[in-house]
């Protein structure tokens, strides 16, 4: 197991690289450029929220692992924005090429299920990947058209793209999108529809991407925000699903991860080995649930608050596993980067065993197992020097 799992953790700590990777367009707020981590997470949760508009052939959390995946290539070759005058057989082939060097770190099991989940994705011919290219077509130009203050170069960028450019066959393909973003372009009455409805909740959504947690990402260069901490640990989970207990759903597991820090939109983030008032933490959350929840239609109101509660509670099989992973990613981070939250917040070895240890021990017992050894290893040398 030590080997194949030492390999697995290489591929999750080489992508967290993605989340140095800047992309054309801004945060809603303009306050900086979006990263390539982010945007993947944010299109994960577009897939989630725009399930029923999807043909009844098309399978909503294959669309999700396409793209949580379908940008990692960006790490090595960089993301390449539509307008610009670009020489995109030489992107393919070093796409092709990057492709194989990332997923080619796994074992090779994995190596062949991810690459052609990518290929797949890239060809855009199955209906599945035609679900997962139009959610990617349409999230750029909504963070465009939801901005308060949008820059108005990325207004006319939206509009050559609209009439002309890559999300034109949306207006046959996908029209409540395309007839929604036209709309919003010209000033005119947003039309209500399934569509419509949604888009309030993905715009807040956008706000997760300036929660900053109290890891770093791997590279030191600054701390890591809690979108794309959550997009990261749904690639933790997808990978490492194998040491999930008899039972577990890795799909549903998948939601719960894709929802779980939304709340933190409005209650911010606690860090796990900070001073809390635990029972005014958890007020604030169930209060921003409610409202963030609120902001969609009731079916997927209910749905959705239901398994952030689940979640929350770590009760079940599935949400023992999201926890055990959502508490695997960041000693992984801290043991990279010479103790990271660790060091700032002074914790020791038996803190870590008991807030990190057991939540890991009742989902995934193998993960500690492998976990363990190395974080005894730190704390001993750590109190050595």
């Amino acid at each position: 197991m030590t080997e194949r799992l030492s390999a697995q953790i290489e591929f999750l700590k080489r992508a967290d690289s993605l989340k140095s990777v800047d992309r054309a367009n801004t945060l809603l707020d303009q306050s900086r450029f979006e990263n390539s981590a982010e945007h993947s997470w944010h299109l994960a949760l577009w897939a989630l929220m725009m399930e029923p508009l999807a043909g009844d052939d098309v399978s909503i959390d294959r669309v999700i692992r396409m793209l949580l995946l379908h940008d990692l290539v960006e790490i090595i070759v960089g993301d390449h924005p539509i307008h610009l005058e670009t020489d995109w057989q030489a992107v393919e082939r070093a796409e092709r090429a990057a492709a194989s060097t990332l997923f080619g770190l796994l074992p090779n099991d994995q190596t062949s299920e991810f690459r052609d989940l990518w290929e797949e994705f890239e060809a855009d011919s199955t209906p599945d990947a035609k679900f997962a290219k139009y959610l990617d077509r349409c999230q750029p130009m909504f963070q465009v058209l939801c901005a308060p203050n949008p820059n108005p170069e990325h207004i006319d960028v939206v509009r050559d793209n609209l009439s002309g450019g890559r999300a034109a066959y949306l207006a046959s393909e996908f029209p409540e999108a395309h007839a929604l973003a036209s709309a919003m372009l010209q000033g005119d009455p947003v039309p209500e529809t399934a569509f419509s409805e949604r888009l309030p909740f993905l715009a807040e959504a956008d706000r997760l991407k300036s929660v900053y947690r109290a890891s770093l990402l791997l590279s030191g260069e600054r701390f890591e925000n809690s979108a794309e901490h959550s997009w990261h640990i749904m690639l933790f989970a997808w990978v490492l699903s194998e040491y999930a207990q008899p039972g577990v759903s890795l799909t549903r597991v998948l939601k719960m991860l894709l929802l779980h820090d939304i709340v933190e939109i409005d209650a911010g983030d606690h860090p796990i080995h900070g001073q809390v008032d635990h029972a005014a933490q958890e007020a604030e959350e169930l209060a921003a649930a409610h409202r963030l929840f609120g902001l969609l239609p009731k079916k997927p109101q209910a749905d959705f608050m239901g398994l952030w509660q689940e979640f929350e509670a770590a009760e079940t099989a599935d949400a023992r596993f999201a926890k055990a992973i959502d508490r695997f990613q960041t000693p992984i981070g801290n043991l990279a980067t010479g103790g990271g939250s660790w060091v700032d917040f002074n914790v020791t070895f038996a803190q870590i065993e008991q807030r990190v240890g057991t939540p890991i021990k009742r989902g995934a017992p193998e993960l500690w197992s492998w976990l363990q050894p190395q974080l005894s290893a730190f704390f001993c040398e750590s109190v050595t020097d």
